[in-house]
């Protein structure tokens, strides 16, 4: 793959996002909010919506309760399990050039981990859907975490599971809340515009409509 000059800058592992990152799974994340905000008779616009993008549900409704006064987080969770079950919800689909990174990174021998926001049942099924599972060497979800994004608590958890120090890994983002927690963590970040507009990614240090743009390991640090 070739190295830069940059010796101890090269980066030596890679730490992905889940939602919006490998799998575009934000257009049904979306409507699923919006009909459960509908349920409740709370009036919501796109703005709203995005506050969940890329975060945990309890810490957003924790953050805004005027969303769901009174209302428990295990009721909230029981009634997006139903709303689920529609098939007339939009599909999840793999992002096929993510997908491709992903390999391309395995054929090199660079080691890396998954840090979502999303519960472990999913982020495993996910994986499992995309065929990868066994290529990540390890799972960092909403439920291992005392704080989640923005908080860099678990893109930490994800350097201790490569065995790098922070400085050495890239992390790959499409939302806000996870590029400043991975900045925040002392990484590199790379942000995918398949959620949100570049003018939104711009804390990052490079920003790409396809993973496949990225020209590992050349990743360097914005100024």
């Amino acid at each position: 793959m070739g190295m830069n000059t940059g010796g101890d800058l090269d980066p030596r592992g890679a730490l992905f996002d889940l939602d919006g990152t490998l799998i575009n799974s934000e257009p049904r994340s979306l409507a699923t909010w919006s009909r459960l905000l509908d349920m409740h008779n709370v009036p919501h616009d796109t703005a709203t919506l995005h506050r969940f993008m890329g975060r945990r549900g309890p810490d957003v409704i924790a953050e805004n309760p005027a969303l769901f006064p009174g209302v428990t987080w295990d009721v909230i969770l029981a009634e997006i399990q139903e709303i689920g079950k529609d098939p007339d919800l939009p599909p999840v689909a793999e992002l096929p050039r993510s997908v491709e990174f992903v390999h391309r990174l395995h054929a090199w021998d660079v080691p890396f981990g998954l840090v979502t926001s999303a519960g472990r049942d999913w982020a495993e099924r996910a994986l499992t859907m995309l065929g990868m599972r066994e290529l990540f060497h390890g799972v960092v979800a909403a439920g291992d975490v005392t704080t989640g994004k923005p908080d860099p608590e678990g893109y930490l958890a994800g350097a201790e599971i490569l065995g790098h120090a922070p400085e050495h890994i890239v992390v790959f983002e499409d939302t806000p809340a996870g590029i400043e927690a991975a900045r925040r963590a002392g990484m590199r970040t790379v942000g995918i515009t398949t959620t949100h507009e570049r003018s939104a990614l711009r804390d990052a240090d490079l920003i790409v409509d396809h993973l496949t743009e990225v020209d590992w390991p050349h990743i360097t640090r914005r100024a």
